[in-house]
């Protein structure tokens, strides 16, 4: 299953990738609404998913108060958080047995516990919130003038498939 996982990950690096390099560092504060997240701190989720993913199969738990989260200012930091986190959310896939999958996964805020679930549960739905995220930086480009790249088929930006 691991490697099943790896596949569709891999499979949505190219589209997830395109858009991070296209978010400007002057626009990270970019908000659509008032209730809406800024830009940098979504494009931000979308480069720290495949850690998680890796964080969730090796240790089984994220714990909100000790689960770092850098300041990205940058469009090259972006970008390199989300290539570095592909690495480890590769290494994690790569080698992870069936029987780990089916272990116990826990989120929790130091002593409170948030949710539980297996492993394999959270790989799947970690794969699906980054693509929800990827969907909604979208707009946030198109919002803003920015290419929007190719992502399942052409894009009014970009033709090419």
């Amino acid at each position: 299953m691991g490697k099943e996982y790896l596949e569709e990950l891999e499979n949505e690096l190219r589209a997830s990738r395109a858009c991070l390099e296209r978010i400007p560092g002057e626009l990270f504060e970019y908000k659509p609404h008032e209730r809406s997240m800024q830009m940098g701190y979504l494009a931000s989720i979308i480069a720290e998913i495949p850690r998680w993913i890796a964080v969730s199969v090796t240790d089984g738990v994220i714990d909100f108060q000790t689960f770092n989260h850098p300041k990205l200012e940058t469009t090259e930091a972006l970008v390199k958080y989300f290539d570095d986190n592909m690495e480890l959310a590769r290494a994690a896939l790569g080698t992870v047995s069936d029987e780990t999958l089916a272990g116990a996964f826990t989120l929790k805020n130091g002593e409170q516990i948030l949710a539980t679930d297996t492993i394999k549960n959270t790989v799947s739905s970690s794969i699906n919130h980054s693509v929800h995220h990827r969907g909604q930086l979208t707009v946030y480009m198109r919002l803003n003038n920015i290419a929007v790249p190719h992502i399942y088929g052409p894009s009014a930006d970009d033709k090419t498939f």
